[in-house]
């Protein structure tokens, strides 16, 4: 196994690999959730009427720099949220399990969903205000807006606008909703990769290799869609307002259920879908390869009593 510091290494790696493939999806699943903002169904404008049209009209519109908007926050971000999605969840997950079973090689699946939710909430929080800024420069467009818009040059003057007119406090906004996003989806997701892999390996007898890793990462992502979108759509509006829309994550979704119906908080669930199950096939993919190449790398340049401290 990677040292944590190796394993964070390999997790960011993996996942601005899946992240260029999978952010057009991002900015068309981000739109279609905002566009109908606490409007009733009679007096909403479909500007965006699906996952290929969405594509289609940004296209047409704005190009591929409007699919691609935000691609170098989103590469950050991606950094420290699978970083340490990825890199704190089996050192955690041992020790744990270490400390309550006295065998690091027990499954708990307790313990297993804790880990995941505790190592995704910990990335969430440290790389909220990059998807703060990504959020809002996906949802602005000069020729069809949905939601409120920020004009931002670009990342760098996105997070510089909010901090001076806001602060830090400004650049947190929504954090709590990201948590709660993020908390849900990395409970389930390595949990459900790594049990759909033992199943796999038990009862179809496929071997290790990028087979299992796909079809692992495949279940893993349709769960992760699931549970995750509801607070994801919640968490862009509330990084997407201006002023104080939403005083919380429970305001947000009261107040959308309660304009727009229930179904609101799906808005945009096949653009996640399309978005969330080739980002989670390469990311845990890109994963396995990352890992073993960092332990090739550890190997050489580190002893084992260096590693075993980092």
């Amino acid at each position: 196994m990677s040292t944590t510091t190796g394993a964070f290494i390999a997790g960011g790696i993996a996942a601005c690999g899946a992240v260029t493939v999978t952010h057009s999806f991002e900015t068309v699943k981000i739109r279609l959730q905002l566009q109908g903002e606490l409007q009733s169904k009679a007096e909403a404008t479909k500007k965006y009427r699906g996952v290929f049209h969405g594509i289609k009209v940004i296209l047409q519109n704005e190009g591929p720099g409007g699919l691609f908007r935000g691609l170098n926050c989103a590469y950050v971000y991606q950094i420290l949220l699978n970083g340490c999605r990825l890199g704190f969840y089996e050192p955690l997950r041992q020790n744990l399990t270490s400390t309550i079973y006295k065998d690091p090689s027990v499954q708990s699946l307790g313990i297993n969903v804790f880990s995941g939710a505790a190592s995704g909430i910990a990335g969430a929080a440290a790389g909220s205000p990059f998807f703060l800024v990504k959020t809002r420069l996906q949802s602005y467009s000069p020729f069809l807006p949905v939601g409120t818009q920020h004009k931002y040059r670009n990342a760098a003057d996105g997070l510089r606008t909010i901090y001076r007119n806001e602060g830090v406090r400004g650049l947190y906004r929504g954090v709590e909703a990201a948590m709660v996003r993020t908390g849900f989806g990395s409970s389930v997701q390595l949990p459900t990769y790594f049990f759909a892999k033992r199943r796999l390996v038990r009862h179809l007898g496929m071997k290790e290799g990028p087979a299992l890793h796909l079809a692992s990462s495949t279940v893993s992502g349709f769960v992760v869609c699931c549970v995750m979108h509801p607070p994801d759509t919640i968490m862009a509006r509330m990084y997407n307002q201006t002023g104080n829309l939403y005083k919380g994550v429970f305001d947000c979704l009261y107040k959308t259920v309660r304009t727009e119906g229930f179904l609101a908080i799906y808005k945009g669930y096949f653009a996640h879908l399309a978005r969330i199950l080739p980002h989670t096939i390469l990311t845990l993919s890109l994963a396995e390869q990352t890992n073993k190449l960092m332990r090739k790398v550890e190997g050489r340049l580190l002893s084992d009593s260096i590693r075993a401290r980092i």
